[in-house]
């Protein structure tokens, strides 16, 4: 397992090391000392898992408010994404800038998203799994999100016609976030 700091801080890349016999493979996707020697100690309460059968499915961009905020770690177990994270931290000098990674059943990369961020991904083929864990209990009061094709985020997805749900079609933009809330905590 490699951990590799990302450009925006306090996100990670987890390249995970499968080993390999005639059996198959057989890799460790978690481990609280390695994680721990790069400050990365979170109590992870829940794993959710996403089923997206289309290419081209966006979900997100999600978060939680404050007291419900999450630290998310992120894997594909099956297909591709372009996994997006956009920084709202109200005191970030990187506040509403994103990033990206692509997360797929092949390449076994993870990332570690701290709170504080908005999280999505656009499915990169049929039939996606994607699995996360998360150090909140998910609360739908908490729940927040950020319009996917906001332009003053202007997220290069992998689509210009995704498929999206209703709530993710009428989220707010990042102005109008900006107007009622000023960002999120980060603890």
């Amino acid at each position: 397992m490699k951990i590799i700091p990302r450009r925006l801080e306090g996100v990670f890349e987890i390249q995970l090391s499968p080993l390999s016999d005639h059996r198959g493979q057989f890799m460790r996707t978690y481990d609280e000392s390695i994680f721990a020697s790069y400050g990365i100690q979170r109590h992870w309460i829940q794993e959710n898992q996403s089923v997206s059968v289309r290419k081209g499915t966006i979900r997100g961009l999600h978060f939680q408010y404050s007291p419900s905020s999450e630290t998310k770690l992120v894997r594909v177990a099956t297909g591709a994404v372009l996994d997006v994270f956009v920084d709202l931290r109200k005191d970030s000098p990187t506040f509403g800038e994103w990033d990206s990674i692509e997360l797929s059943e092949d390449n076994r990369a993870m990332i570690y998203i701290p709170r504080g961020f908005a999280h999505g991904f656009c499915t990169l083929c049929d039939h996606c799994t994607v699995q996360y864990k998360v150090d909140s209990k998910f609360s739908p009061t908490e729940d927040g999100g950020i319009r996917w094709n906001d332009p003053s985020i202007a997220v290069k997805w992998p689509t210009e016609t995704p498929i999206l749900s209703e709530k993710d079609k009428n989220l707010p933009t990042l102005e109008i976030f900006i107007s009622q809330n000023k960002g999120l905590d980060s603890a």
